[in-house]
């Protein structure tokens, strides 16, 4: 049996304001023909489908189109709501979905609920949906005192597995095949790297859950952190299946491909397909950037530019984007910038000798270079007017 783990598809995001829908309905693309090439029984979305509560009608059409795509390709399609879905719209339909094969599973009273897939060789594989479990809203629900993210988790963990001791011994009893377990969660799990495209889920990342908490299970299918990782053999993380900071540039997008046999878990393999939303993280001298030639690849990518001209250089957007169009984000760390640094502006107003070298200095601190010819005429043909403005006066 072949079970594809994705997560955080963030459906409907913005990168630095441009748009991502159209590379993420090249993605779809990609999962469903993987999906329809290699058999896969089953693929679970553990979490953030949506980026915001309110999705756009274009959004949600999107989902709506690969959902039915997935389905006709063969799979179930499992999904749980995490931080950034609305539960109950998410959950609208629930029930009429279940019917065309899309199981959602958004409500506390839902997580002990398996959807049950088969195997061929007569096991199976018991699949719990625990959507985003926001402590002070499910603590009571849950018979937790503490309303933190490791009692309410360890409780929603304790459901399941009386569920599925009582569904094993029901299948004992009668000779049935085995039956395994997958836990979608939608977590912090101790161990895991965040990315900064992530929304925290505790105030100062606290509250981090003990992978120890997903003990006795097969599979813990995790999402919200964005990268793809591995904390334990049978507990990782899918990552979303683009980059959503550049701090993602370097990492590889995709999903995990989980295989059952009739023993139990037999594979995890790393998966994936890709788009034409590329990150580039480029620094160097402005000439440096627009003249090199092995920078051709990044002339298609969005890019993160830092410059380390001394002096900061005249309309440097404009100059990056003749090459380089997708140019997001723009930094500079000057060369001798540690050196400037060391003099202070309050300094150098202690400093200056007349109104002129004071607007100078200004530009100096602001700019990271001094007025040019042309500026520097100008600001003294400012001054000149003030001058003579207050003379009249």
């Amino acid at each position: 049996m072949k079970i594809l783990h994705t997560s955080d598809w963030h459906l409907g995001r913005s990168f630095h304001g441009l748009g991502l829908l159209a590379a993420q309905s090249e993605w779809i693309d990609g999962l469903v023909e993987f999906v329809a090439a290699e058999g896969v029984e089953a693929v679970l979305v553990s979490g953030d489908v949506y980026d915001r509560a309110l999705p756009g009608v274009d959004v949600v059409a999107l989902l709506d189109r690969a959902l039915v795509r997935l389905t006709e390709a063969g799979a179930r399609v499992i999904l749980t709501s995490g931080n950034h879905d609305s539960a109950v719209r998410l959950g609208f339909g629930a029930r009429l979905l279940e019917r065309a094969g899309v199981h959602v599973r958004t409500r506390v009273a839902e997580l002990a609920d398996p959807v049950i897939v088969e195997g061929s060789e007569g096991f199976e594989v018991a699949v719990y949906g625990v959507p985003y479990l926001e402590p002070r809203l499910v603590a009571d629900e849950l018979g937790v005192e503490e309303a933190g993210h490791t009692p309410v988790t360890r409780a929603a963990i304790e459901r399941i597995r009386a569920d599925l001791e009582r569904r094993r011994g029901e299948r004992s009893a009668t000779g049935a095949g085995a039956l395994h377990s997958v836990v979608m969660a939608h977590t912090f799990a101790s161990g895991g790297i965040s990315a900064e495209s992530e929304r925290a889920l505790a105030v100062g990342g606290l509250d981090v859950v003990p992978i120890e908490a997903f003990s006795g299970i097969d599979y813990a299918a995790l999402g919200h952190l964005h990268g793809r990782q591995r904390l334990a053999e049978n507990v990782r993380y899918s990552g979303s299946p683009l980059a959503y900071s550049f701090g993602e540039a370097r990492q590889p997008k995709g999903a995990w491909l989980v295989e059952f046999g009739d023993s139990g878990l037999t594979s995890v393999k790393e998966v994936g397909w890709p788009t034409s939303h590329r990150l580039a993280v480029l620094r160097g001298t402005l000439d440096e950037l627009l003249g090199d030639p092995e920078l051709a690849d990044a002339e298609s990518a969005c890019c993160q530019v830092t410059l380390t001209d001394a002096e900061r250089p005249q309309r440097a957007m404009e100059r990056l984007r003749t090459r380089f169009p997708l140019t997001l984000s723009l930094q500079f760390d000057p060369a001798g910038g540690a050196e400037r640094a060391a003099t202070t502006y309050s300094g150098r107003l202690a400093a200056a000798r007349d109104d002129l070298e004071v607007c100078c200095g200004f530009f100096d601190h602001v700019r990271g270079r001094g007025p040019n010819d042309e500026e520097r005429a100008a600001l003294e043909g400012a001054l000149d007017a003030v001058r003579l403005a207050e003379a009249a006066q």
